[in-house]
């Protein structure tokens, strides 16, 4: 019986990961913070900030439920 499907990390994913990654970690404080502020207002959402830098759509498709509103 097979529990659970595991699920590999493609390569575009890893990068944009990195990218992330890469950005947070060069970051200054002050755009820490509005890193920050970001991940809060996803997380609100029901996104993630990984989500969001990828894919901004899901901005796109949220500003559009919020002004239907």
């Amino acid at each position: 019986m097979k529990i659970f499907n595991l699920k590999l990390m493609k390569s575009l994913e890893r990068e944009h990961l990195q990218k992330l990654d890469d950005l947070i970690l060069n970051s200054t404080s002050e755009e820490l913070k509005k890193i920050q502020e970001i991940d809060f207002q996803t997380q609100l959402e029901g996104l993630s900030l990984y989500d969001v830098y990828v894919d901004s759509s899901s901005i796109v498709n949220q500003c559009a439920k919020k002004s239907f509103r």
